[in-house]
């Protein structure tokens, strides 16, 4: 079996490993193209096309998914399917007809549920006890087609958005293997998604990562786990620079106080919120590393009773 595999960060390798672990033939990689860190202007390529090279693959780096080169070339390989998985590009009509059986898309949901780029962000910060990971058919629609497999996950009362995508990311390898395997021997039935329980996951913006203190401190704790690692959330010190947070415990033993309150209670840097007290793991203000909570008021010489989240 021919198989074209499109797919960028660290979560879609575990699929792609297992492609070739099941002997199917990876005719070509297709990722985004090379990009700058955090810091500096070095090209570092993403962690699929750096995984892709080391196994001798053939990889692609396209500005733009409908480039007409790239089609072309993908429809020489007269690949039997395509297996995706976090390649964030737009499929075009005109690519998705390049293969036999079609293009087919890992999505870590249980669709219908969190269509969209932030499934398990969304998952999580909604208060979601339960989520898991589908493959589909790709059609126009934004995470539509027929539902070819599906398996199940707990999301754990102290999971973060990056520990539960990569246990997705684990488990999901061998679903799209066998979603493949179906569709190579004919025996795959993928079923249309329902009308009921649809959910959209938009991509989180910059303005809903920032911590509002006046929420209940469970509100609080599910939505800064959500953002963990990525895109972050963030508040405002007391100083006025900006600065990220690591997870929260909400403390229900500790007095409250004012939403926004930070002070040191119980050997522990804690900040008041609309209901309990929730505890800081780590902090890190703009331009610095991340630093745990206890060691960061230290250095910071806030008074007892400074404000989080004032401009």
């Amino acid at each position: 079996m021919r198989v074209l595999f499109a797919g960028t960060p660290d979560i879609a390798i575990p699929t792609l490993e297992g492609i070739i672990e099941a002997c199917m033939e990876v005719a070509m990689v297709v990722t985004k193209p090379d990009a700058t860190g955090k810091r500096g202007t070095t090209l570092h390529p993403s962690p699929v096309k750096a995984f892709a090279e080391s196994r001798g693959l053939a990889v692609r780096t396209p500005e733009r998914a409908s480039d007409p080169g790239l089609i072309e070339e993908v429809k020489a390989l007269e690949c039997d399917v395509a297996a995706v998985v976090a390649f964030g590009q737009i499929l075009t009509p005109e690519l998705l007809g390049t293969t036999a059986l079609g293009w087919v898309n890992l999505h870590f949901s249980l669709l219908p549920a969190w269509r969209g780029a932030a499934p398990v962000q969304r998952a999580i910060m909604a208060g979601d006890e339960v989520t898991g990971a589908s493959t589909f058919l790709i059609e126009e629609g934004v995470d539509t087609g027929p539902i070819l497999g599906s398996l199940t996950e707990e999301i754990g009362a102290r999971d973060t958005a990056g520990d539960l995508l990569a246990r997705l990311a684990r488990a999901g390898a061998p679903l799209m293997v066998d979603s493949l395997a179906m569709l190579r021997d004919g025996t795959a039935a993928p079923v249309p998604q329902g009308e009921e329980g649809v959910s959209h996951a938009a991509k989180v913006t910059r303005e809903e990562a920032e911590v509002r203190w006046d929420l209940p401190a469970h509100i609080v704790d599910r939505r800064i786990r959500g953002l963990t690692p990525a895109p972050g959330a963030w508040t405002t010190l007391p100083d006025g620079r900006v600065a990220k947070l690591g997870p929260v415990t909400p403390r229900p033993d500790l007095d409250g106080g004012a939403a926004g309150t930070v002070r040191k209670a119980a050997g522990s840097v804690v900040v008041a919120t609309g209901t309990d007290p929730v505890e800081l793991s780590w902090i890190a203000p703009a331009g610095k590393r991340e630093t745990e909570a206890e060691a960061w008021w230290r250095g910071a010489r806030f008074a007892e009773g400074s404000q989080l989240g004032e401009a």
